[in-house]
């Protein structure tokens, strides 16, 4: 089964800017549906981007023109581009791989926005 590697994460001013990285261990090529999910204390899981197979996104209202999701299907690498932080941003930012049925997640990485 495919792993992810997460990195990237920590400590950041708001307006400042952050780049998640997600690894894999296998190939992404054929990867219906990558993202990003995130979790604040006390808050449900969000899903805040997605990129599907012919390459078209999907950001959370929340995000939207802060974040960039993209892949590097050479490198099997996903990134999370974060810029303009926010405090409210602060929480715990999960990576996954494929469809519900057969998801693989990241372990996650600690996203802190403050001053």
């Amino acid at each position: 089964q495919v792993q992810l590697v997460q990195s990237g994460g920590g400590l950041v001013q708001p307006g400042g800017s952050l780049r998640l990285s997600c690894a894999a261990s296998g190939s992404i090529s054929s990867a219906v549906t990558m993202g990003w999910y995130r979790q604040a204390p006390g808050n449900q899981r969000e899903l805040i981007a997605s990129i599907f197979t012919g390459g078209s996104t999907y950001y959370v209202d929340s995000v939207k023109g802060r974040f960039t999701i993209s892949r590097d299907i050479a490198k099997s690498t996903m990134y999370l581009q974060m810029n303009s932080l926010k405090p409210e941003d602060t929480a715990v930012y999960y990576c996954f791989l494929g469809a519900v049925a057969s998801r693989v997640w990241g372990r996650g990485t600690q996203v802190t926005v403050s001053s």
